[in-house]
C-alpha cells in the first residue's frame, strides 16, 4: 500500500467513524427526547390543575382571588382526604366542583364583594411552570378554572391535585414529599428534576406550541 492509499484510507476511516458517532449522538439525543416527552405526557394523565381568574385588575380584586386561592385549597385538602388516586382524580372534581364553587362564593361574600363566581372542568394549555423546586411541563391538562366576576384581571394557578400547592404565609409552597405517592416513576424524576431538564422543558414547550397551531 502506498502512502497516498493508506493515507485515503485512513481518511475514509476517520470520515465513517464521525459518522457513527454523529448516528448515534442523533439516537440518543432523540431516545432521550422521546423518553421524556413520553413522561410528560405522564405528568398531564396524573395531573389537575387549578386557573383562577380575578374580577379585574384592582388591588381589591387580585386581593380576594387570593383569598379565594387559599380557601379552596384547604377546602381541597380537606375533600382528598376521603381517598383520591391519579384513576379517580378527575371523577372527584367533577362529583365536588359544586362544592369548591360554594367555598369560593362563600369567601366572596364574606369579604362584601358582591359579583358571582363560576367553575368548570376542562382541557387548558399551559406552559411550562415552576413551583419551588417542581417544574410542570407545557401541554395541556385538565383544570378546574374558577372565574372571579367578570374573569378580566390576571389570573392564578397552580396543581389541585396531587394536592401539592398549600397555602403559605405570603404565597403558596410546593409540597415535594407528595410527588412520589401520586406520579409515576418517570413522571416524578421530571417534575423533580429542577434545571437538570431546562433545555428539553424549552424543546417540549416549543413542540407543544407548534402541535397546538397545527390542531387549530
Amino acid at each position: 500500500m502506498t502512502i497516498f492509499k493508506y493515507k485515503a484510507f485512513n481518511e475514509r476511516k476517520d470520515k465513517i467513524l464521525l459518522s457513527v458517532t454523529a448516528i448515534i449522538i442523533i439516537l440518543y439525543i432523540a431516545f432521550s427526547f422521546t423518553y421524556f416527552t413520553a413522561s410528560s405526557e405522564s405528568v398531564r394523565g396524573d395531573v389537575v390543575r387549578l386557573h383562577i381568574l380575578a374580577n379585574s385588575d384592582s388591588e381589591e380584586d387580585q386581593e380576594v382571588k387570593l383569598l379565594v386561592r387559599d380557601a379552596l385549597l384547604n377546602e381541597n385538602t380537606r375533600l382528598l382526604s376521603g381517598g383520591v388516586n391519579t384513576e379517580n382524580a378527575e371523577e372527584y372534581f367533577l362529583e365536588n366542583k359544586e362544592k369548591l364553587l360554594e367555598t369560593a362564593k362563600e369567601t366572596l361574600e364574606k369579604n362584601n364583594f358582591n359579583y358571582d363566581a363560576s367553575i368548570s372542568l376542562g382541557k387548558e394549555y399551559f406552559e411550562t411552570r415552576r413551583y419551588g423546586d417542581l417544574t410542570f411541563p407545557a401541554g395541556e391538562y385538565t383544570s378546574l378554572k374558577i372565574v372571579l366576576g367578570e374573569g378580566k384581571g390576571h389570573n392564578w394557578w397552580c396543581v389541585m391535585f396531587p394536592p401539592l400547592c398549600v397555602p403559605a404565609a405570603d404565597d403558596v409552597e410546593a409540597d415535594e414529599s407528595k410527588t412520589a405517592a401520586y406520579l409515576t416513576h418517570g413522571g416524578e424524576k421530571i417534575v423533580n428534576g429542577g434545571n437538570k431538564y431546562v433545555i428539553k422543558f424549552k424543546l417540549l414547550e416549543i413542540y407543544e406550541e407548534l402541535r397546538n397551531e397545527l390542531l387549530k
